[in-house]
């Protein structure tokens, strides 16, 4: 069983190689769950280089490049919090699904998170990527609040608040 290596971006260029993958994997995933339109929006906003060398340097995020073997197949996102862990990105390539690289991944979350002694890790996933959500209450999560969101150009995110509760830190 092949298994990944995930490493934290470090530079520019690093990031340089997570936007262009991000833009990639959005175009193969997000068609059917959102449109053609808000995926070039969201990707411009969130996902491009600008967007997350900006999340880097002013809001405490930090990515991790996910590799099998030499390939770059995916991606996580966090973003530090003063009481909790937000994933905000988890994403794999297409032909890197279905090999439970996404659990190894959220292994990797947990660890981040238990590294700054945070007692949960929460995300926002739309509420029509059946998949997903699937797969996160699989790992434990459970389902804490529903929002909307407007994120401008007329596109609204529609999402559920999900938490994943770790152990007690003193």
């Amino acid at each position: 069983m092949k298994s990944i290596n995930i490493v934290e971006c470090k530079n520019e260029d690093d990031l340089k190689e997570v936007a262009i993958l991000a833009e990639k994997i959005w175009h193969e995933f997000f068609p059917g769950i959102i449109s053609e339109a808000q995926i070039d929006y969201m990707v411009e906003q969130f996902q491009s280089f600008d967007a997350m060398q900006d999340q880097v340097k002013h809001q405490q995020y930090h990515y991790h490049k996910v590799y099998e073997g030499d390939e770059l197949v995916g991606y996580i996102g966090l973003q530090n919090q003063p009481d909790r862990l937000f994933l905000s990105k988890l994403y794999l390539k297409d032909l890197a699904r279905g090999k439970h690289y996404a659990t190894e991944m959220f292994e990797y979350v947990k660890k981040q998170a238990e590294k700054y002694c945070y007692s949960s890790i929460y995300l926002t996933c739309n509420k029509y990527n059946k998949h997903s959500l699937a797969v996160y209450e699989k790992f434990g999560f459970q389902w804490i609040d529903s929002v909307q969101t407007d994120i401008g150009n007329g596109f609204i995110m529609d999402d559920y608040f999900l938490e994943y509760r770790l152990g007690t830190f003193l």
